[in-house]
């Protein structure tokens, strides 16, 4: 199992990646600080005086059509990109209780305090994404706005990166151990470069020949403490199991990463 590109552009776009946005028939790109809310609408958090805000000036239009462009940083050296999203919609400023909810939603993702200034100093842009494409592996992936919606962003994502930390410096050997076990690999150091809902990717060969497999886990992690609980025998392989019955299992066997 491994996310999907629905998945996958829920997950870069939302507000945890720098973002830029590019206006239909205006001149940028434009850098700006956004977050989606639970549906999947994109919000921009926008300085009065900017130059963006001089293009989404709503006296020049009712709506301007805009293109939200964001690239994913890898967690650590070496590890894959999950590539770079793009969707698009048509931008309409917020006022009133329609942008008090809607900084609320900004803020569950991004506290930023400029919001205590929306209305004044900042104002909210909000769309809803009508076209989402996904660019990974040089392969573009067209997405439907429903099958967007309905997806999910990664639980995951904003910790991986001390996730994958934490794993390299205080569990080092133990996961090395492990994974030469799942991959049935001998004088190489196996190590952990990405982990998600599905599963972890784990990179090892020699200089030159290296090469990339996925473990998946037995089903989708919903949270940190249960990804906690799911590497626990990886971990202490001599620990007794925690006896909860949704104690998971160590993952299935590997599957080579495309």
């Amino acid at each position: 199992m491994a996310p999907n590109p629905a998945e996958l552009i829920r997950t870069l776009v939302t507000g945890r990646l720098p973002g830029l946005v590019r206006l239909a028939h205006r001149p940028g790109p434009f850098h700006v600080r956004h977050a989606t809310d639970p549906e999947g609408r994109v919000l921009l958090l926008v300085p009065v005086f900017s130059d963006l805000a001089a293009e989404l000036d709503p006296g020049a239009a009712d709506d301007v059509a805009v293109v939200l462009d964001v690239l994913d940083l890898p967690p650590a050296a070496g590890a894959p990109s999950a590539g770079r999203a793009w969707v698009s919609g048509w931008a309409v400023p917020l006022q009133g209780e329609p942008a008090r909810h809607a900084a609320a939603d900004f803020a569950a993702v991004d506290p930023t305090g400029d919001l205590l200034d929306v209305g004044t100093r900042f104002r909210l842009h909000r769309f809803e994404v009508v076209e989402a494409r996904l660019e990974a592996a040089g392969v573009v992936h067209r997405v439907d706005p429903e099958e967007y919606a309905a997806a999910e962003p990664d639980p995951l994502h904003v910790d991986e990166a001390a996730l994958l930390a934490d794993l390299a410096d205080h569990h080092g050997p133990e996961v090395a151990a492990y994974l030469r076990r799942r991959l049935d690999l001998t004088d190489v150091e196996p190590r952990v470069v990405r982990l998600d809902r599905y599963g972890l990717v784990v990179a090892y060969g020699r200089p030159g020949e290296r090469r990339r497999a996925r473990l998946s886990f037995p089903h989708p992690v919903a949270d940190r403490a249960e990804l906690s609980r799911l590497l626990h025998p990886m971990l202490c392989p001599h620990a007794t199991p925690h006896p909860h019955p949704h104690t998971p299992h160590p993952a299935p066997g590997p599957r080579p990463a495309r």
